[in-house]
């Protein structure tokens, strides 16, 4: 059953906010700073730098920072559809269906690419971390109702459209429209949508096309050669379907652009858009922005009592589920399996809030009963289907993990919004004040091991000389008594708490 929905929009001059309500709860929260604009759907025309054939992929100049990745069925176009099946994820709609994994069909990326060599790809992910973006040549132009892939021969349906006889209507309309030697994936906005609608996207995404097309054959290797919608745009073409009962936004440049493309696009949508004109702020006027600084958060509470815990590696997310403050009614496992479930619901919508992607392990409860693990795994399952991103989840294991991958394409809000912390380098810790202490220990020993000289001079954190002047006086009395020198203690308030310097006076 779908849920009501509700788009707020903040636009300021420096960046773009946009949170997704699901019954008046924030589901999903995207953000784009106006001088650090998303990347993901650009095509550009780039250069082969790099051709690897131990790990069957390329790398490409396409004018960025870093060589973008492409892996060689990203590139080869003689597809075929693995297991005929015509579904797509409701975000990832825009990807082309699976290659073929068979080898012996499979070229060696060496016999399709080599170096200089001038190729059109599109971005399929963002830069994360230290990786570079990865693109296709499998280019996929989204419309308001369907995705258009002018190198994949292919018709699809969102797997989102549950209905056999709309899947098949939908189906047999894209048959008869689309050019031959093209692919289209109706989007889950496409339910219902009259022939009319849909030829209407299908001609302006094949014109596009060709624009593009023409655009790649005259650039010069590396150029951007088509930019995607920006995320205001984006989200009214992907976002704005009939379950949302509005969409605000607190610009009037911004509100007028609306207005223009759902006129253009979504005509019945258009008395839905609405303009913020309150003075707060419009994010603390839905209680957004409470909600985003909770999404940051590393524990996440219950309403029962119960907390999640959610740590971050590179590309694996660690949930722990606790019962904390909640003791029940009736006996443990009734306890541990009402905090399972709720933790289950609130899993699914931290995932999509703070966008995590990659593996994702959560360690619920241990329970006994075997119906009760799979009640657990059923709500899971069941709050994710409202996710547009692609999951998988695993089955729950006697140790109560249950291991799931969702699709990652971008960066997630806390590595959006956060930096490494300069001081703790991303660690999370720094040593503490003793053992500082007893390293200075160490240095001074080794010092007085190599030289006569008498003076010896100690240039600390100020919390470390106080330590040495304090409770571990002790090691400066002992280097001044066992080796007979005069050790002086300077305060720098400009050195980090780790560092410090031990030198002759």
């Amino acid at each position: 059953m779908a849920r009501s929905q509700e788009i707020i929009l903040n636009s300021t001059p420096q960046q773009v906010r946009v949170a997704l309500l699901e019954e008046g709860e924030v589901a999903e929260i995207y953000i784009e700073r106006r001088k650090r604009q998303g990347i993901v759907g650009d095509i550009y025309k780039g250069k082969v730098t790099k051709v690897l054939p131990g790990m069957q992929a390329a790398f490409v100049d396409i004018g960025l920072k870093r060589d973008v990745f492409l892996y060689v069925l990203d590139f080869y176009d003689h597809l075929e559809d693995e297991d005929g099946e015509d579904t797509a994820d409701d975000e990832e709609e825009a990807e082309p269906p699976k290659r073929s994994r068979r080898s012996s069909r499979r070229p060696a990326i060496q016999d399709l690419l080599q170096r200089d060599q001038e190729i059109l790809v599109q971005i399929s992910k963002e830069p994360l971390g230290t990786k570079g973006a990865r693109v296709t040549s499998h280019i996929s132009l989204p419309g308001r109702y369907l995705v258009y892939m002018p190198t994949v021969e292919h018709i699809g349906v969102s797997r989102k459209i549950k209905s056999h006889a709309e899947r098949a209507r939908l189906r047999k309309i894209i048959k008869g429209l689309k050019p031959s030697s093209c692919g289209c994936i109706v989007r889950t906005a496409g339910e219902g949508i009259s022939e009319a609608d849909l030829k209407s996207d299908i001609a302006f995404l094949t014109r596009l096309w060709e624009t593009v097309k023409k655009k790649g054959e005259l650039a010069r290797a590396p150029t951007l050669v088509h930019k995607d919608l920006n995320l205001t745009l984006r989200t009214v073409r992907d976002l704005f379907t009939d379950n949302v009962e509005k969409l605000v936004i607190d610009s009037e440049e911004e509100y007028q652009k609306i207005l223009e493309f759902t006129d253009a696009t979504m005509p019945h949508l258009t008395e839905r858009v609405r303009l913020f004109v309150k003075d707060i702020p419009i994010f603390d006027h839905y209680g957004i922005e409470a909600e985003l600084e909770k999404a940051l958060q590393r524990k996440v509470w219950l309403k029962s009592g119960g907390y999640l815990v959610i740590d971050r590696a590179e590309a694996l997310v660690a949930i722990d589920v606790n019962t904390g403050k909640f003791v029940g009614k009736k006996n443990l496992e009734d306890t541990i399996v009402k905090t399972n479930l709720e933790a289950a619901k609130e899993v699914a919508r931290q995932v999509r809030l703070r966008d995590l992607g990659g593996i994702i392990i959560v360690d619920f409860i241990d329970m006994e009963s075997e119906e009760n693990k799979k009640r657990v795994v059923s709500a899971l399952e069941h709050e994710l289907t409202f996710d547009r991103a692609r999951t998988n989840v695993l089955e729950l294991t006697e140790l109560g993990i249950v291991q799931m991958t969702r699709k990652r394409v971008r960066e997630s809000l806390k590595q959006l919004l956060y930096q490494p912390c300069p001081y703790c380098k991303g660690q999370g810790f720094i040593q503490s004040e003793e053992t500082v202490c007893y390293e200075i220990q160490s240095a001074l020993q080794r010092l007085v091991s190599t030289t006569e000289q008498k003076g010896l001079l100690v240039r600390a954190h100020p919390v470390i000389t106080a330590m040495l002047r304090g409770e571990e006086r002790q090691i400066v009395d002992t280097i001044e008594g066992a080796y007979h020198r005069k050790v002086q203690i300077q305060d720098d308030e400009s050195l980090h708490q780790e560092q410090f310097y031990v030198t002759l006076m």
